[in-house]
C-alpha cells in the first residue's frame, strides 16, 4: 500500500486491470459495463484514503472521452436535428422535471448541494456532468472533502439507476404489447433505419427501356437502390447514370429488400441461379480502406471514379454497419469501399484510395490537438446566467460541442477533424476507464461512509425517480407522439446517455432502430446535464 501511494500510473492499471476482468462477468457485463472500472477504484479509495489519481490525469480521460463522442456524432447530429426536435423536447423536459424534484428533496433528505448535484448526474448515469461539478468546486477553492461529494451522490445513484431504466422498459413493453419484428418492417418502410444490404441479379423483361438512361427511370421512379453490372449477351458493363437497359438484360441491383423489391417490380424478375461478377477476366470487385487523407470529408460522387478508373463504389462498411454507395455519402477515415473495377486498373485505384492498414492506424495528432484546445477554451468561456453565479460548459461539455461542430464540417483545407473509426472507438474507451479510475479512487473513503451512515435510502429515492421518469418518457413518446417503442428505448438509452442501455435495447430489439433514437438526443441531452448539474450546485448553495 504504502507503494502505490506513490505510483500513481501502476495504481491507474492495477484499477483499469481489476475493473475490466470483472466486466467479463456476464451480469456486470450487461448491467455496467466499463462503469464497473468505477466501484473498484471506489474500493481502492475505501481500502485506502491515499491510494488516488491525480486530478489532471482523469481530467485528459475526460477530454478523450467527450470531444471523441463529439466527432462521431457530429455528421448525423446536424443533418437530422431538425426531425428530431420533438424527442429532444421530450428527453430535455423529463432531464429538468428529474432536476427539480432533486432540488425540492434535497433539503428533506438533508444532503448538500454537492450531493445532490452528482446525485442528479448518477441518475441519469452521464459521467460528463459529474466532471463539470468536481471541476467546478475545484476551481472554485474548495476543499478535498467538498471536492469528492459529487462523486458520492453519483456512485450511490449510478448502479441501481440502470437497474431501473431496464426495469422499467421491461415493464412498458409488456403493458403496451410490443411486437419488435412488426414496427422493425415498419421503419424501413419510412427509411428511418436500415436492413442488411442483400444483391440480387434481375432479368429486365420491358423493351421500352432501350432509350431511357438509367439516371432518368431513378429520378422518375425514386429508387435508392444501386445498379451495379449489366450483363448483355457475353459483354459484361458497369452502370453508370448514362447507360440504357434492353430486354434480357442482367443486371446486378444492391440494396435493402424493400428498395430492390421497388426496382424488380419496374424492370422484370429476379434470376435466383445466376450471379454477376463469379467470372473475374475482365472487371474484378474487392473491399478498400480509405486511407487517402484527400478524400476524407468528401462525397462519394466527387471521387469521379467512373472517369477516372472505369469503377464504382457499390457499399461502404463503417464499423459494424453497412451503407449502400450513395452519392451524397460522406467519407470517413477508415470507411472500407466495396469497389468494381477492370483488373488492369485495380491496383491503381486502390493507391488513389490509400488501401494502407498503417497509413489508417495513424492519428493526425495537430488536427486532433487544436481541436481539443479549441474545446478546452470554449469549455472556459461565462455563459449567461444570474448575478452572483458563473456557468460554464468545462472540460467536459466545451470539447463536446467544438467536437461536434469540427465533426460536421468534416475537414478544413488540408485539416481533417475526423478520426479512423477504430481509432476514435479506442481513444473513446481509454479516456473513459482513466476518467472513472480516477474520480473513484479520490471517492471510495467518502463513499464509503456515507453508505454506511444511510446512504442506502438515497439510492432506494433514485431508483424510484429514475423508473418513474423512464416510464413517463417510454408512454409519451410512443402514445403522444406516435415514436415506435424501438426507436423510444433508444431515446430512453440517449437520455440516460449510456451505452450500456444502447447496447440492452439493441438486444432486445434484434435491430438498429434503438440507435436512431439514442444518436438523436444523445448530443443535447449530455449538455443539458452538464448544465443543470451546474445549476443545482448553484441553486442549492
Amino acid at each position: 500500500m504504502e507503494w502505490l501511494r506513490h505510483q500513481p500510473l501502476c495504481l491507474l492499471f492495477l484499477v483499469i486491470a481489476v475493473g475490466c476482468g470483472l466486466e467479463r462477468v456476464p451480469v456486470i457485463h450487461k448491467t455496467l459495463g466499463s462503469a464497473i472500472v468505477l466501484f473498484v477504484g471506489l474500493l481502492a479509495g475505501a481500502i485506502d484514503p491515499e491510494l488516488r489519481l491525480p486530478r489532471e490525469l482523469y481530467e485528459l480521460g475526460l477530454l478523450l472521452f467527450v470531444y471523441t463522442i463529439g466527432i462521431s456524432c457530429g455528421p448525423a447530429f446536424f443533418r437530422t436535428f431538425r426531425a428530431n426536435l420533438p424527442s429532444n423536447y421530450l428527453a430535455l423536459s423529463v432531464i429538468a422535471i428529474v432536476a427539480v424534484t432533486i432540488i425540492l428533496i434535497a433539503p428533506v433528505l438533508n444532503i448538500s448541494s454537492a450531493t445532490a448535484a452528482g446525485f442528479f448526474a448518477g441518475c441519469l448515469t452521464n459521467t460528463p456532468a459529474l466532471a463539470a461539478l468536481t471541476e467546478k468546486l475545484a476551481i472554485s477553492g474548495a476543499t478535498d472533502a467538498a471536492v469528492v461529494e459529487p462523486i458520492v451522490g453519483y456512485s450511490i445513484a449510478y448502479p441501481i439507476s440502470i437497474l431501473a431504466v431496464i426495469g422499467a422498459i421491461r415493464l412498458t413493453v409488456l403493458l403496451c404489447k410490443i411486437d419488435y419484428a412488426t414496427e422493425s418492417k415498419r421503419l424501413v418502410a419510412l427509411g428511418a433505419t436500415s436492413e442488411s444490404i442483400v444483391n440480387v441479379t434481375v432479368r429486365v423483361m420491358r423493351d421500352d427501356l432501350a432509350h431511357l438512361p438509367i439516371g432518368v427511370l431513378f429520378v422518375g421512379n425514386g429508387w435508392r437502390a444501386l445498379l451495379g453490372r449489366r450483363l448483355r449477351g457475353a459483354e459484361e458493363t458497369l452502370v453508370h447514370r448514362d447507360t440504357c437497359l434492353c430486354a434480357d438484360d442482367l443486371v446486378s441491383v444492391i440494396g435493402t429488400e424493400e428498395d430492390v423489391q421497388a426496382v424488380v417490380d419496374f424492370l422484370g424478375k429476379i434470376e435466383p441461379d445466376i450471379t454477376l461478377g463469379v467470372h473475374r477476366e475482365h472487371y474484378d470487385n474487392r473491399r478498400i480502406f480509405l486511407s487517402n487523407s484527400q478524400h476524407f470529408g468528401r462525397r462519394i460522387g466527387d471521387l469521379n471514379l467512373l472517369q477516372k478508373f472505369e469503377a464504382i463504389i457499390t457499399r461502404v462498411r463503417r464499423g459494424d454497419l453497412d451503407f449502400l454507395a450513395a452519392a451524397d455519402l460522406i467519407l470517413e477515415p477508415g470507411d472500407r469501399l466495396r469497389v468494381v473495377a477492370p483488373r488492369s486498373q485495380m491496383k491503381a485505384l486502390s493507391e488513389y484510395l490509400g488501401d494502407s492498414y498503417k497509413a489508417l492506424s495513424e492519428v493526425d495528432y495537430f488536427s486532433f490537438s487544436l481541436g481539443l484546445i479549441l474545446g478546452f477554451v470554449l469549455g472556459q468561456v461565462p455563459l449567461p446566467s444570474p448575478p452572483g453565479y458563473e456557468l460554464r460548459l468545462g472540460i467536459a461539455g466545451g470539447p463536446l460541442i467544438a467536437a461536434l461542430i469540427l465533426g460536421w464540417v468534416g475537414r478544413t483545407g488540408s485539416l481533417v477533424w475526423t478520426l479512423p473509426y477504430s481509432a476514435n472507438m479506442t481513444l473513446r474507451q481509454v479516456g473513459m476507464v482513466i476518467f472513472l479510475a480516477g474520480v473513484g479512487t479520490r471517492a471510495g473513503h467518502s463513499f464509503l461512509t456515507t453508505l454506511v451512515a444511510g446512504g442506502w435510502q438515497l439510492m432506494l429515492i433514485g431508483l424510484l425517480i429514475v423508473f418513474t421518469a423512464t416510464v413517463v418518457t417510454l408512454v409519451i413518446g410512443h402514445r403522444l407522439l406516435q415514436i415506435p417503442m424501438s426507436v423510444m428505448i433508444g431515446v430512453v438509452a440517449g437520455m440516460q446517455t449510456q451505452p450500456a442501455l444502447l447496447s440492452y435495447a439493441t438486444q432486445q430489439t434484434g435491430n438498429d432502430s434503438p440507435s436512431v433514437g439514442y444518436a438523436s438526443v444523445y448530443p443535447l441531452a449530455m449538455l443539458g446535464k452538464i448544465l443543470l448539474a451546474q445549476a443545482i450546485l448553484m441553486g442549492l448553495s
